[in-house]
């Protein structure tokens, strides 16, 4: 394994390393342009240079010894000043001055000061101080930042795995923990979607196995002699009901997947479906609650079967007449269907619309898969609407089914 690797592999080294040398480069520019300005700065603080000036020396009495013009000549900080004097007699002088002593210690340039104070030393402890105080104090927060990254990433190796019920800690508010839900909620859909799969097969497998051994059963009693007219019958209708059973899997399977192409979306007159089915159960319409007529976007043949379900499901359990209204509320479409059968428990009006689910008590025989109104929520929730069961509003015993779509031309998906 190269050394390289562990950079390479993990994500807080390079960011915490990027960091790093981000201020090291800054420092090292900062401190470039900062010696450049001592440099200019010093070049610029040099003394004038005057020009030539009279320079006359007496000795002790007063005479004059010589006299003649000085210059001096330029030097750098701590070096020693000079003179040139050129007396009137034609001799030349030079006059030498030690420069002057730092009593305050520290002054750049003077030998007496340690060495680490000194250029280019003194920049190089600060760069050290810097790089070192960027690391330690960086290190812990990309640290605990990627952290929460690697959790994030075995949580999705295990998903991908098949550890559907694996879920990631939703930490702070900031992108990372944005993440963490956005993964937790793909998460707990696909698990949905699979548990969902797994019942559907293994109810449909369930269901599908009863008609299917009654039929052969009544094939195997038979034994080659001509049926009777009942014999016939009951065959018919356990193929009926495999035709339905197959026919109500495969609308739910693609009511699930979302992409798929289940027909085209247009205006539906809702009053005139549900006359329609109203008509083929013998169904009572209430048309006064709706004399303008109820229009939505949607998908009719999914519609037409939302409200044939819910009026074959009424029928299957009700004793007395059916009475259907559709009316306009609140900006949204409603399809009221109400029975006069024995009522669903408040417990389980929620569990009714899960597929293959059927209320305690409820026979086979009586018809049906369970599978009608698992279909109406499929489709209501195509159309971004919602179904439910309540009471009679009128107080009378039995249940009241209620569509409730949407009037706005969002109200369905195609």
């Amino acid at each position: 394994m190269s050394l390289s690797n562990p950079f390479a592999r993990r994500l807080y080294l390079r960011i915490w390393l990027a960091v790093v040398g981000g201020i090291a480069v800054l420092t090292l520019v900062v401190g470039w342009a900062w010696r450049m300005a001592e440099e200019q700065k010093a070049s610029n603080n040099q003394p004038f240079v005057p020009p030539s000036r009279e320079m006359v020396l007496r000795d002790a009495k007063g005479d004059v010894v010589f006299r003649g013009p000085a210059t001096r000549q330029p030097s750098e900080p701590g070096e020693n000043v000079e003179f040139h004097i050129e007396s009137d007699t034609g001799q030349a002088f030079v006059l030498q001055m030690a420069p002057r002593q730092n009593r305050g210690g520290g002054r750049p340039g003077n030998a007496d000061a340690a060495f680490w104070t000194r250029p280019p030393f003194g920049f190089l402890w600060l760069l050290g101080i810097v790089g070192l105080a960027v690391a330690v104090g960086v290190y812990p927060i990309i640290r605990r930042l990627t952290l929460r990254l690697e959790a994030l990433q075995r949580s999705v190796k295990h998903f991908g795995e098949g550890d559907l019920s694996v879920r990631v800690p939703e930490q702070g508010q900031d992108e990372v923990a944005d993440l963490a839900r956005q993964f937790n909620a793909a998460a707990a859909r696909v698990e949905s979607l699979v548990k969902s799969h797994k019942s559907l097969l293994a109810n449909a497998s369930h269901e599908l196995r009863s008609p299917l051994t009654r039929i052969r059963m009544g094939m195997e009693l038979m034994g080659g002699q001509q049926p009777s007219p009942a014999f016939r019958a009951e065959i018919l209708r356990n193929i009926a009901e495999l035709d339905q059973l197959v026919d109500e899997i495969l609308l739910a399977s693609r009511l699930d997947a979302r992409e798929a192409d289940v027909g085209t979306v247009e205006l539906v007159d809702l009053v005139g479906l549900a006359a329609e089915e109203c008509a083929r159960v013998d169904a009572d319409l209430d048309v006064g609650a709706s004399p303008d007529g109820v229009d939505v976007q949607g998908i009719s043949k999914l519609l037409r079967r939302a409200i044939r379900n819910l009026l074959e499901n009424a029928r299957r359990y009700s004793t007395g007449e059916i009475s259907v209204a559709v009316l306009r509320r609140q900006g949204h479409a409603e399809v009221r269907v109400s029975d006069q059968g024995p009522g669903v428990p408040a417990s389980q009006r929620e569990r009714i619309f899960e597929p293959f689910y059927r209320l305690p008590g409820a026979s086979e025989r009586a018809g049906g898969v369970g599978l009608g109104l698992a279909l109406v929520r499929s489709i209501a929730g195509r159309h971004n609407g919602v179904v439910f069961c309540e009471d009679r509003p009128d107080g009378a015993g039995g249940a009241c089914f209620v569509l409730r779509l949407p009037v706005t031309s969002a109200s369905a998906t195609p």
